[in-house]
């Protein structure tokens, strides 16, 4: 059984998956909090399921971009265990589950997390034999001065607010622009773990002693963002 931790922004995901799927799974709003609320909400979800952390075969983790506070503390989580456990990890570019997330809607996606201080990352991508593969590098931009080039259809989901939403489709190839709901923008584990688990079955892991935070940017101070 496979743990899916994302912690890449405020929202907080955690879930467990195996051969059948997604066996259990809880998303909330943690504004910034994670290491407070993090390890308690996993054990529960182990417990709910009769299991200890022993029963884990391996950890999944959300590698980033975002915040620099929540990408520590999930990776910390997930390296720690798997240290402590002696189980894989593997980590996962935190875009390619907000696309993976969405399906394929046969146009190009453009996939978003909140940056912090009123900024965006957006990632452009494509679909092929079923799974989301990035088309370029990731921008960051503020969000009130973002111009989507939409000349043909485009699909955005992810962290868009109903105000970002009513900004893009009021742009001038607004027509071509599809966003996603907002339930259906929140990022969820169990699609973390879904993409972790064919990577582990396939013996596909990351390097524990090497294995760092994705950050689209650094920060200016001492202060994480």
């Amino acid at each position: 059984m496979l743990l899916a931790i994302d912690t890449a922004t405020r929202f907080a995901s955690i879930a467990l998956y195996d051969a059948m799927g997604v066996v259990a799974e809880q998303s909330w709003r943690s504004d910034n909090n994670h290491s407070v609320e993090v390890p308690p909400a996993i054990a529960s979800l182990l417990a709910i399921q009769g299991a200890v952390p022993g029963d884990l075969t391996g950890v999944a983790v959300a590698k980033g971009p975002g915040s620099f506070t929540g990408l520590r503390i999930g990776m910390s989580i997930a390296k720690g265990l798997c240290m402590a456990l002696d189980i894989p990890i593997v980590a996962v570019p935190t875009l390619d589950i907000v696309t993976f997330a969405a399906g394929d809607p046969g146009t190009p996606i453009l996939s978003v997390l909140e940056a912090g201080r009123g900024r965006v990352c957006v990632g452009r991508y494509r679909y092929e034999e079923g799974l989301p593969l990035s088309d370029g590098d990731i921008d960051l931009v503020r969000a009130t001065e973002w111009v989507v080039d939409a000349e043909e259809p485009v699909y955005v989901t992810g962290e868009i607010s109903a105000a970002l939403a009513d900004q893009l489709l009021s742009q001038p190839d607004g027509e071509n622009i599809a966003i996603s709901s907002l339930a259906a923008s929140v990022r969820r584990a169990g699609y973390l773990g879904e993409l972790a688990w064919e990577r582990i079955q396939n013996d596909r892991v990351d390097d524990l002693d090497t294995l760092g935070p994705l950050y689209a940017h650094y920060p200016t101070s001492g202060t994480a963002a």
